[in-house]
């Protein structure tokens, strides 16, 4: 049980609200003086600290740890690093913890959202989509959460940071036409998947306000993977009207495109241009350079770590969701068509 006022009345357990109100400051103020976080002035945190001490104030057994949890299905990813990186820096000056966590999407032994609950962070950004059932444990133990760049529909009350897919595909798609390309072909993802399907709709978009047919042969899905990309490439490319330009839906469908281009004898991008999506480090060194949709994934987790963040902290949010603006950075992988 936590102290009772000194001069000995009955008012039951002192609370955070009762110092708060005895230092004339909000019920966050006090919480980020009792968690060492930064933000508070120094007259302030003596008046603050002076309180707790006089009060004899503990932090309740079963309160939320000092740590921001960042949830994964899967870290072997290139994207995981772009991630972490973007988290661990809002981490460093808010003055919390970060703990990662696999939630083992292909693996029945991996760690599950029981252990995360268990653990009472201050809050949980997860990469992992979340079921209705994991929403539930969160908010039962009232813990808040934000989806990173989700993956599908979300109800209207849960938080999210994604990125302007919708209009990253239709620069990608611009870019090519602007350059003289009619013949452009997409590599989309799996339809179940919200980026991919916007991705998509931008390509689209940008094709019909251009007057151009959407040729359904054109248009080919397949999983986000390398090797997916090459066999998707190799059908577009080998067919009898191949396509001048090819935008995949990610960049590592770009890199297979790359690899069954050298298979049939194209050169990029004298023969065929390529974009992609994603912009991860190791494109820059592709060989030409991808031309590619930056999505700033650094970015996001900042805006998502820091929403979630103010959400462990008590406060109001401005907007339930946010998104990041992609931007298209042109490389070597593109250029006009021949002729």
């Amino acid at each position: 049980m936590n102290g009772r006022d000194p001069e000995g009345d009955e008012r039951g357990p002192v609370t955070i609200a009762y110092i708060a109100e005895s230092a004339g400051v909000s019920v966050p103020t006090v919480s980020k003086v009792l968690n060492g976080r930064s933000g508070v002035s120094d007259g302030t945190r003596a008046r603050v600290e002076a309180l707790i001490n006089q009060y004899g104030y503990q932090k309740p057994p079963g309160s939320r740890s000092n740590v921001v949890e960042l949830v994964f299905r899967e870290l072997e990813s290139m994207w995981a690093v772009e991630i972490i990186r973007g988290v661990e820096r809002v981490a460093g000056r808010s003055r919390v913890g970060v703990m990662v966590s696999e939630f083992g999407l292909h693996d029945s032994t991996g760690m599950s959202m029981d252990d995360t609950v268990g653990r009472r962070p201050q809050c949980v950004l997860s990469v992992a989509q979340l079921s209705e059932a994991e929403r539930e444990q969160l908010r039962a133990k009232g813990i808040p959460f934000v989806v990173f760049d989700p993956t599908t529909e979300l109800p209207d009350d849960v938080p999210f940071v994604g990125a302007t897919n919708w209009r990253g595909g239709h620069a990608a798609a611009r870019h090519l036409i602007g350059l003289g390309h009619r013949r452009i072909a997409m590599i989309g993802g799996p339809d179940e998947v919200l980026c991919c399907r916007a991705r998509l709709a931008g390509y689209g978009s940008a094709m019909l306000e251009a007057g151009l047919p959407m040729d359904a042969e054109l248009v080919v899905r397949a999983p986000l993977t390398r090797e997916d990309g090459r066999a998707a490439a190799r059908a577009l490319l080998t067919g009898p009207d191949r396509p001048t330009a090819i935008f995949a839906a990610n960049d590592l469908q770009a890199l297979g495109v790359y690899q069954a281009a050298r298979e049939v004898g194209l050169r990029i991008p004298e023969d065929l241009s390529v974009v992609g999506f994603d912009d991860l480090p190791v494109v820059a060194w592709a060989d030409p350079p991808l031309t590619t949709v930056h999505q700033p994934l650094t970015e996001m987790a900042v805006a998502a770590t820091e929403l979630a963040l103010a959400l462990g902290r008590g406060e109001q949010i401005p907007q339930i969701g946010v998104e990041i603006a992609t931007t298209l950075v042109v490389r070597n992988s593109t250029a006009p068509p021949k002729g």
